[in-house]
């Protein structure tokens, strides 16, 4: 009970906090546990390595990002049932979270397995790097089952007010991981095959965690495991919003694809580069995606509540709150980005190239912070199509336009990276603009009347 926010009652602005750091920190620490992958075989095993490593992440995400969108769609159900005092249906979408996520995990288990290896070459992958990424890319795989566990376990917690118990099963599982690393790559001399192997055992970990302390639970999200079924009405709600979410994120990754097809072209320094990059810049992603997805819940469970007013003050809290701490977080790791990304790998040339992605990508952070929180926002609200279309739009279509046009005229990693601050510029303004225009707070407050 100690975990658990009042989302309804009393001050927000501290709870947003109390609510968004430990998801922040959550997110920061699963990051860092996935850079020891990338260090690991980076120091040990060669750029090949950990170009294949890095090379993988658009693909996982493609695989991954449609269920992670429908665990969204999981927390605002449960979080507006809270909000309604709906126990009942409360217990109900818990139940068929748990069973969406573990089919879910089977089904992206299966088909990864049959499409690895023409996925990986379709990503322009060179000779040399590979057979490692396949490799890399087929273990991973197999551990779907209990990576979607962790993340709809995680979603639960979430929609109650607990980020805490979550963070505490990541620390666990993460600590766990980078043993493994160190003890496969090192002690038994494999390579990507010893870092994929370590990521799966300690998503097993977190994701037996997580379900031991929802059966313990006092809460109303408590499971019970003779209760396991899927619900189809709350199913039909939770995908409703969920499944936009989820293609969103899947033809996000997608654009992602396209442009780390475009980066591997320029070569395995620029590969390494661009991976070392990325899980320092995620950094600051988190800081941004924590008050988005506080904003996503605390409107949740106040919309259930019939406190349009607290969803609007809400959404003023979490940009400004999002805004400071971002810029902070990008500005030391900006300062710091040379030992920083010596870490990964102490060839100058990758450093070099490192730090040019760095400053495009917190360049468009500066705006993109926005396009976060009015995307909670609008979900708290059960809107879910809206923010999804703009996103695909704005990011994922101006972002391959721009390498099927601009970078086949100038063919360079900068060019790459300038369409980041460019798309999500773009996107932040349309979501603006069309979040104005619906004045969701507004035309719940009269439906919900």
């Amino acid at each position: 009970m100690k975990n658990r926010i009042d989302m309804i009652n009393g001050s927000l602005g501290d709870k947003i906090i109390k609510y968004a750091l430990p998801l922040a920190v959550t997110g920061i620490l699963q990051q860092l546990f996935n850079a020891a992958d990338l260090a690991v075989v980076g120091q040990f095993s060669g750029k090949e390595a950990m170009a294949a490593v890095g090379s993988n992440a658009p693909v996982i995400g493609l695989l991954v990002n449609l269920f992670v969108g429908i665990s969204l769609g999981s927390n605002v159900i449960i979080a507006r049932s809270i909000g309604q005092g709906d126990n009942a249906k409360v217990s109900k979408a818990v139940h068929t979270s748990v069973v969406v996520a573990l089919l879910g995990g089977l089904f992206l288990t299966i088909l990864g397995e049959l499409v690895a290896p023409g996925v990986v070459k379709l990503l322009d992958v060179p000779e040399d790097v590979y057979p490692l990424a396949v490799k890399y890319l087929r273990i991973y795989l197999a551990g779907m089952p209990v990576i979607l566990l962790y993340n709809f376990e995680a979603a639960i917690f979430r929609s109650c007010g607990n980020t805490r118990t979550p963070l505490i099963a990541l620390t666990v599982s993460g600590l766990l991981n980078v043993l493994f690393n160190l003890f496969f790559v090192l002690g038994l001399g494999m390579d990507v095959d010893g870092v994929a192997t370590a990521t799966v055992l300690s998503n097993l970990v977190s994701s037996v965690l997580l379900f031991t302390a929802l059966m313990k639970t006092e809460l109303m999200i408590r499971i019970c495991p003779r209760k396991l079924r899927v619900h189809g009405e709350v199913l039909g709600q939770i995908l409703k919003i969920g499944i936009p979410a989820g293609i969103q994120g899947m033809i996000f990754s997608f654009a992602n694809i396209i442009i780390q097809s475009a980066v591997n072209s320029l070569g395995t320094t620029v590969m390494a580069a661009s991976s070392a990059a990325f899980n320092l810049e995620i950094f600051s992603y988190y800081i941004m995606n924590s008050f988005g997805q506080a904003c996503t819940t605390f409107v949740g469970q106040n919309y259930g509540a019939g406190k349009n007013d607290r969803c609007r003050k809400t959404l003023k809290l979490c940009l400004l709150q999002s805004i400071t701490s971002t810029a902070a977080v990008s500005g030391l790791i900006l300062l710091f980005s040379s030992p920083l990304l010596g870490i990964f790998n102490p060839d100058p040339d990758v450093i070099a190239t490192g730090q040019i992605r760095l400053e495009y990508i917190f360049l468009a952070y500066l705006v993109s912070f926005a396009q976060e929180i009015l995307s909670g926002y609008l979900r708290g609200y059960g809107v879910s199509l809206i923010p999804a279309a703009c996103a695909v739009i704005g990011i994922c279509g101006v972002r391959l336009t721009w390498i099927f046009t601009v970078f086949r005229l100038r063919p360079s990693f900068a060019t790459i990276m300038q369409v980041y601050p460019i798309s999500l510029g773009i996107t932040t303004i349309v979501l603006l603009v069309v979040t104005l225009m619906l004045k969701p707070s507004r035309r719940y407050a009269i439906a919900n009347a």
